[in-house]
């Protein structure tokens, strides 16, 4: 709806229109008019939902806390699951993957060659040079957060330390060119400029989305994307950056026995990261890690 200069902003703010988000909106019109992909108003998240994201990203911070200190060589996957169920009830809030599209679990537990969505299970122990990641996101109070990190079990390999250390690199590569008025596709372009240079490869079909009153929202994030191209970052927008990133191929495939849990085609491992990110006025806040 097109509002008149004296009308109350859409943003929910009690401000007149002109003194609150009309130039804003005259920036994107003219991005738009250039040919460049704008964010549509319901992904700019408004102060009060912010405030909301970020109470709920603060749990899902806690949650991965109390799973690094807990986590161990012997323990099973389920145990993982156990936990992270415990933990995020106990703060008040649900696992957002449980019952997720028919998801059976409260977290994805990816182990060495599994890229993403790994399931946990009583029959899958921890052993001693594993790299598993471990992907939890809360629902607190109707809002989302979702964030991952990579644990080392036991004696790990120096070659999967290194992707591991790679993995965090990109991101904080990718996470420098989280600026208003910048494009999704610098991000990206960091993201696999860095992997590619290590000599690894950057899974394409799968990639970051847009969160907060979902669990997941446009845009769809790609970390083998141009500069300058992707989605236009505006203040208000939310989402992940989580690149999956393969020792060897690029090339991954799903598990037909579950429908969720993807590997990679040449059994080499692969590592992920993930952190949810807000742009703001002057750069980004992380808002779960």
């Amino acid at each position: 709806m097109k509002l008149g200069r004296n009308d109350l902003c859409w943003c929910g703010s009690g401000k007149k229109y002109k003194k609150c988000h009309a130039e804003f909106d005259s920036r994107i019109e003219f991005y738009k008019a250039q040919g460049h992909i704008v964010p549509p108003r319901n992904i700019i998240k408004t102060t009060e939902q912010i405030t909301g994201i970020r109470k709920s990203g603060k749990i899902n911070i806690a949650v991965l806390d109390y799973i690094a200190e807990h986590i161990q060589e012997g323990m099973t996957t389920e145990e993982i699951n156990q936990l992270i169920y415990e933990k995020t009830v106990e703060f008040g809030a649900v696992p957002a993957q449980l019952g997720y599209e028919g998801f059976p679990k409260s977290v994805c537990t990816s182990i060495n060659e599994q890229v993403c969505h790994g399931i946990p299970s009583k029959d899958v122990k921890l052993k001693s040079g594993d790299i598993i990641n471990v992907d939890v996101s809360t629902i607190y109070q109707g809002y989302f957060s979702d964030s991952s990190r990579m644990f080392c079990i036991g004696d790990v390999s120096e070659k999967k330390e290194n992707l591991i250390r790679v993995v965090r690199e990109c991101i904080d590569l990718g996470l420098k060119q989280v600026k208003p008025w910048g494009f999704l596709g610098d991000m990206g372009y960091a993201i696999h400029e860095h992997a590619m240079k290590n000599g690894y490869s950057v899974v394409k079909e799968i990639g970051g989305h847009g969160i907060g009153l979902e669990f997941h929202e446009d845009p769809w994030v790609s970390y083998v994307s141009k500069k300058k191209t992707d989605m236009l970052m505006v203040p208000g927008m939310v989402f992940t950056i989580e690149p999956m990133i393969n020792a060897g191929t690029d090339e991954i495939f799903l598990d037909k026995k579950n429908d969720w849990t993807f590997y990679t085609a040449d059994g080499q491992p692969s590592a992920q990261e993930e952190i949810m990110v807000l742009v703001t006025s002057d750069g980004y806040e992380v808002l779960a890690y």
